[in-house]
């Protein structure tokens, strides 16, 4: 067995591979960028090198640091994880050269899949099923456009070299063909740096179902099930589950059999995965299949693997790469319940799915074990790289976390899925937490009649705005404001904020940007001996209310709700100190103070401190210190995202500190000035 390996990858996969290694008694080295110092793989590996800035073309890309770093620090081989360099078969040529053992499949393997064309070739070869296409060399645009005219529309044009959605189009019409053609061009060159196409008709009500397969140097290779992975989006994985729900038995032999063949054909060494897509039936049948690639490497939803069967996939790719033999053979190898996979990523769902940067403000995960299944503690199974207080930032997969469950049946896998995502709170970025939570709770998908168009007709539900009624979550915010008076106060009972006073205390009106638009609502301090009570979006009139803080996980804490009969349990985090994101229920929204209102994120009656509502550039500041203001005069003028926003006095005092000036760049949250009350005079 080897003694000490290097991880040439980042985030959850390379605390993945430590964790295994942990386990069997192996030092690990991490490398990392600049940007990654203090990342939580670092922590993980009981050795760190930094091999560059934070652009991963020049860190994580960059085989000559990584090897070199292998060599300076003593280890015997390089697990490359997924992605970067996982399946480049000159960095696989150069850890040999360099005497260090490449945790992957041999370099020739690797570049035989790697051309889809080719790999073609090689499966039609050795009687694997092909999807009817060109996959030709001969590039010319009048040959392509002659052999789309052979095979028949609608047809897909697919990158040579890609993989992940890029340099593909989908042609419905003789007439687009040359458009796509020459779009598929130009990505599948800036993607691949190679714009060789090829051409397959397109499957009708395709589902993507791949097969895990596991090769020895000795010559055997065995089939560890099926994994279906058809819920995409943007030709992006999103749900992985094990095993296919609603496959033959015999279609799953056939296919099994068909990728130990793929897997021999290339000589193939270690962890791969043979993809497939399956043509179904109007009802969601699977009637036949084809092969689409090989992934010569570990692949994102191993773990769906990994519960069914018991098995440590990385122990088996440590074990190989040693020159140990399988474990197992084919008719050991068993399957037990359901697995389903849902990958949390930092990304804005209703705006394209587009990567969002930030820092974690909250992370909190449900109840689990860490990179391995455990069926007697509720089956939930974790494996993040990134903790609480993290940044998520522009240069890597903005991935969180991989939540798995396990459960004797695809219902209870599925309810125990959606169970842990409804306990999950992530706050301080954008996440796609609520879409997945809504869409394992399609009528579909609980039925199991998938395909990769699913998503896509269900655009509508999956990307609706919350749930959670307008005035539940104006109560949670109001009652975090709440809270925060209470807990600012002290023993002088001059500092009390309870809404003691002469009289009656005037009503304080906020007003919050929302999902729905602005919502306005108003908190009635009581006279004596009568209830707190607010008017929020949704209710005739206003309702005795009331807060309690059942607990708290900072920075989250859990309130009890009473507004008038209806009782409710949300979750609030801060989001600086003038935002808050709601949870309930698996759906989740984000409230924040406009800025004339900012005042009761945290200021005293008559003074206190600005804060930006969100990052931006100030273009304007109308005070200086020591200048009396009244509630209402325009201070500062914020540009943000193209818009110019004024922040105003909450009420009448004197600016005692200005932090900022005209040009600079401020964060979310950042206090921008400060306001003391003014000194009441007798008359």
């Amino acid at each position: 067995m080897l003694s000490k390996i290097l991880i040439a990858n980042r985030g959850e996969i390379a605390c993945r591979v430590a964790a295994t290694c942990r386990k069997l008694g192996i030092a690990t080295v991490a490398v990392y960028s600049a940007a990654d110092a203090q990342a939580a793989h670092v922590a993980a590996c009981d050795e760190a090198v930094c091999i560059g800035p934070a652009e991963a073309a020049h860190s994580y890309l960059d085989a000559g640091r990584i090897v070199q770093a292998a060599l300076d620090t003593g280890a015997q081989a390089i697990h490359p994880g997924y992605g970067f360099l996982s399946e480049n078969p000159d960095f696989a040529r150069r850890c040999a050269q360099a005497g260090v053992v490449f945790i992957g499949p041999p370099p020739q393997a690797m570049q035989a899949m790697g051309l889809k064309a080719e790999a073609k070739r090689l499966m039609a070869a050795a009687g694997v099923p092909l999807v009817p296409g060109y996959h030709g060399a001969d590039q010319d645009d009048a040959r392509l456009r002659a052999e789309a005219g052979r095979i028949g529309y609608p047809l897909l044009l697919k990158a040579s070299a890609g993989g992940g959605g890029k340099g593909m189009r989908e042609v419905h019409a003789p007439a687009d063909f040359d458009a796509a053609l020459a779009s598929c061009r130009r990505e599948a060159a800036a993607s691949f740096g190679n714009d060789a196409l090829l051409i397959e008709r397109l499957v009708r009500n395709p589902r993507h179902i791949e097969i895990q397969v596991f090769a020895d140097g000795y010559g055997h290779c065995l089939w560890l099930f099926e994994r279906d992975c058809s819920m995409q989006r943007r030709h992006q994985k999103v749900i992985e589950e094990a095993p296919a729900p609603g496959l033959p038995d015999t279609m799953r032999r056939d296919m099994g059999a068909a990728a130990v063949a793929a897997a021999k054909a290339v000589g193939y060494v270690g962890a791969g995965t043979v993809e497939f897509i399956v043509e179904c039936s109007e009802d969601g049948v699977p009637q036949t299949f084809y092969f689409m690639e090989m992934n010569t490497r570990l692949q994102v939803e191993h773990p769906v693997t990994e519960a069914i069967t018991g098995l440590d996939l990385v122990e088996w790719q440590l074990r190989v790469a040693a020159g140990e033999p399988l474990p197992l053979g084919q008719a050991e190898v068993q399957g037990q319940g359901h697995a389903v996979e849902a990958r949390l990523y930092a990304e804005h769902p209703e705006a394209g799915f587009l990567p969002s940067t930030g820092r974690l403000a909250c992370l909190h995960l449900p109840p689990h074990t860490a990179f391995a299944v455990s069926r007697d503690a509720g089956g939930i199974r974790v494996d993040s790289g990134v903790r609480q207080g993290d940044d998520i930032t522009p240069y890597y997969d903005p991935m969180i976390a991989k939540l798995i469950a396990w459960g004797p049946t695809r219902a209870q896998a599925v309810a125990r899925l959606r169970q842990a995502l409804a306990a999950t709170r992530i706050a301080g970025v954008q996440t796609n937490v609520q879409f997945v939570h809504r869409l394992l709770g399609l009528p579909a998908f609980a039925a199991g009649v998938l395909d990769t168009g699913l998503i896509g007709r269900e655009q509508d539900v999956l990307l609706a705005t919350p749930s959670i009624p307008l005035h539940l979550a104006c109560a949670a915010v109001a009652g975090a404001l709440l809270d925060d008076a209470a807990a600012r106060q002290t023993a002088d009972p001059w500092s009390v904020s309870d809404g003691f006073t002469n009289g009656v205390m005037p009503p304080r009106s906020l007003a919050f940007d929302s999902p729905w638009g602005e919502l306005r609502c108003t908190l009635f301090y009581p006279a004596a001996g009568q209830p707190l009570r607010l008017q929020a979006p949704g209710l005739a009139t206003p309702q005795p209310f009331s807060c309690t803080v059942q607990a708290v996980q900072p920075p989250l804490r859990t309130l009890v709700l009473t507004l008038g009969a209806q009782r409710a349990r949300l979750d609030v985090a801060p989001l600086g100190e003038a935002g808050w994101q709601v949870f309930a229920a698996g759906e989740q929204v984000t409230l924040r103070l406009r800025t004339a209102d900012f005042a009761a994120a945290g200021a005293a009656h008559g003074g206190g401190r600005l804060t930006a509502p969100m990052p931006g550039k100030l273009i304007a500041v109308h005070v200086h210190t020591g200048q009396e203001v009244q509630a209402g005069d325009a201070l500062l003028v914020l540009e943000a995202m193209k818009m110019e926003h004024t922040l105003c006095a909450p009420a009448a005092g004197r600016v005692s500190e200005v932090l900022y000036a005209v040009g600079d760049q401020v964060s979310e949250g950042a206090e921008l000035l400060r306001i003391e009350a003014l000194e009441e005079t007798s008359a």
